[in-house]
């Protein structure tokens, strides 16, 4: 439930409690701070509070960004503050703050005032000017706009949304009422809200073939009252009724998938519009959208490569179809590594060096990089050619419907190979022409990422002092080594045979070599990556090489398991809640755990014939281990409520 109190003079004829009862408000009326103050303690500390002042003009959306958008404890525009349960004892100690001061004849600093926004008519306050008030209390801030300050000044953040042309105004006077007035009837909030929902920043194919008419369906949604999740979860079912068809191996069913592929991706993109236009944010909505696209894009492989089997060729194409999820996974990891590794070291130079280390902005890759983004097509042509989960389930779409599975995944294999070397390439150097620093937060975000096992972390604490010590770019370089052990071995090495083990055993105590030290270093970020491409690939060959039937199919059920926890890991650390818990990762083995077991398991299966069987079981421990405190953690943790952006474009 939700109240708001409005304060400040009434208004005749004014809609404004009517908008707030259609936000879901339950309103109030106080004349006065006192008043204000003893409403507010009436309100059960579970519900959210509104203050607005009885005299605000502005567009309704105005309202619905600053009064119900649920990720933030507290926001405000102009004449208008909300707080959540987690902010209303802040809330509770400004009010009263406010109510003790006298509201006229004082000058503000603008570190007492809300650095607001009226869309072109009230009172605003801009950052270090002084306003003086010096008439009745009603020609002073708005009581709202007082609060909203001392509780900044408490040291509760207070969200201001950027309203962009949209009015949020208290003015004084008739005349500038009739102003603000005008203000808003020359402005189109809907259209504003539609535009608004869809991401600033997309790719080519989601922002010219999805979205000019995906935010209508959204709005179409939202008036029949269906939310994100809902749209999420069609989407979903959407997809893998898709992969379905593909798996019918016929070229009805082939073009069915490809149609029904699309389809699922306007509802992926759907699903978050909805959530920006009616701004229903969740902590269950968070982790279904981050993890149902996997589970889509990947069911849809498996669907491919059933259908190849039972086509009229009967292609057998399963190990391309887990190279696919291999390489995909692993450019997602490099993504998540280099972003978090990197996400606050610029505001870390900055304050290690007393001023800003201009480096950051200045390398030759960021100056190449600049100049391409000041001729418009480049940017296009940048977006599309890292291919994007747009452009990637189109081409994947289009190509089913036209061709066979395998050329499917060849057209996949190469296009993800070039993207994840463009990219690659470019953050490597930006990475080693740049001076920063890397903040605790960040280097334990890359040691969480690296999911590290007992094994390896036995070898850390024994090698702990000595691995500090490692120059540069070491660390990396051991860590590749032991992978290309363990895959070298996996590849080449006699199956059947104890001999197997000795890559797996290298790549354990190397992994606990490369973790041992601080991950600041400048290409450490690079680290989690080589663990999921050794883990993984390690996987795909032997269950290659033993060429029995089911193997494969058993390695990409296996790989997909592991590849859930690897993403829960990231999604958790994105929302601020941090890594699983060390049990977990224990329980699963950690990632050179993992490798020790599967290599185990192909060196002493008779002849091969047991490696299925071992494989899925693997595989169905995993899943269950990974997905039952996934489960248990989204649906009752107290996760910042967000809704994740998909990936970058």
């Amino acid at each position: 439930m939700s109240t708001a109190i409005l304060t400040g003079t009434p208004v005749p004829g004014s809609p404004l409690e009517g908008d707030l009862r259609s936000l879901g408000f339950d309103v109030r009326t106080a004349p006065d701070a006192a008043t204000a103050l003893s409403l507010l303690a009436s309100v059960p500390a579970t519900d959210r509070v509104a203050l607005v002042d009885q005299r605000f003009v502005g567009h309704l959306h105005a309202l619905r960004l600053a009064l119900t958008d649920p990720r933030f404890p507290a926001a405000a525009v102009t004449g208008a503050l909300t707080a959540r349960p987690e902010a209303r004892a802040a809330l509770a100690v400004a009010l009263t703050t406010v109510t003790d001061t006298p509201a006229t004849g004082r000058t503000d600093r603008a570190a007492e005032a809300p650095a607001a926004r009226s869309g072109g008519a009230g009172v605003v306050t801009e950052a270090g000017q002084p306003a003086t008030h010096t008439a009745p209390a009603a020609s002073g801030l708005p009581l709202a706009d007082r609060v909203a300050a001392a509780v900044e000044a408490d040291g509760t953040p207070v969200q201001r949304p950027e309203l962009g042309s949209l009015v949020a105004a208290v003015p004084d006077t008739p005349a500038d009422r009739a102003q603000a007035l005008d203000a808003v009837a020359a402005v189109d909030d809907e259209a504003v809200r539609l535009r608004t929902a869809v991401k600033a920043r997309d790719g080519f194919f989601t922002t010219f073939c999805i979205s000019p008419y995906s935010r209508y369906l959204a709005r179409w949604c939202a008036r029949r009252g269906l939310t994100p999740n809902q749209v999420t979860t069609a989407s979903l079912l959407t997809a893998l009724i898709a992969a379905g068809c593909a798996a019918t191996g016929t070229r009805g069913g082939y073009v069915a998938a490809g149609l029904l592929l699309l389809f699922s991706f306007v509802l992926d993109c759907t699903d978050g519009q909805l959530a920006r236009y009616s701004l229903q944010y969740s902590t269950m909505g968070a982790w279904l959208d981050a993890t149902f696209d996997r589970a889509k894009e990947y069911a849809y492989y498996a669907g491919l490569a059933i259908g190849a089997a039972r086509g009229g060729g009967s292609d057998d194409v399963w190990a391309l179809a887990l190279a696919a999820m291999v390489l995909q996974s692993v450019r997602h990891v490099v993504d998540f590594s280099f972003n978090e590794a990197n996400h606050d070291a610029t505001a870390a130079a900055a304050t290690a060096g007393g001023k800003e280390d201009k480096a950051v902005v200045g390398t030759p890759t960021t100056a190449l990089s600049s100049r391409l983004d000041s001729v418009g097509w480049t940017v296009w042509v940048r977006r599309m050619i890292v291919l994007p989960i747009g452009e990637r389930w189109a081409m994947i779409a289009v190509l089913t419907a036209l061709t066979t599975p395998r050329i499917v995944f060849y057209a996949l294999l190469a296009g993800c190979a070039f993207a994840a070397c463009y990219t690659t390439a470019g953050r490597v150097l930006r990475s080693v022409t740049r001076r920063a620093v890397r903040t605790d937060r960040a280097a334990r975000a890359l040691a969480d990422l690296a999911d590290t096992g007992p094994l390896a972390e036995l070898t850390a604490r024994a090698v702990r002092r000595p691995a500090r010590a490692l120059p540069g770019v070491l660390p990396l370089l051991i860590a590749f080594a032991g992978g290309a052990a363990a895959v070298s071995m996996a590849a080449f090495g006699p199956l059947d045979s104890p001999v197997l083990l000795l890559g797996a055993l290298v790549y354990a105590v190397t992994s606990g070599i490369a973790v041992a030290h601080r991950m600041g270093g400048a290409l450490d970020w690079l680290i989690p990556p080589v663990f999921r491409a050794a883990e993984y690939s390690t996987v795909l060959v032997l269950a290659a090489r033993a060429d029995v039937p089911g193997a494969l199919p058993a390695a990409f059920g296996l790989v997909a398991a592991v590849a859930y926890h690897h993403y829960d890991t990231v999604y958790r650390i994105r929302g601020g809640t941090g890594a699983p818990p060390r049990a977990l990762v224990r329980a699963l083995g950690g990632h050179e755990g993992r490798t020790l077991l599967v290599t185990a398991i192909a060196a002493f299966s008779t002849a091969g014939s047991d490696l299925p069987t071992a494989l899925t079981v693997l595989a169905v421990v995993v899943a269950v281990i990974a997905l039952t405190e996934s489960i248990r953690f989204w649906v009752s943790s107290g996760a910042p409520a967000v809704h994740d952006e998909g990936e970058t474009a």
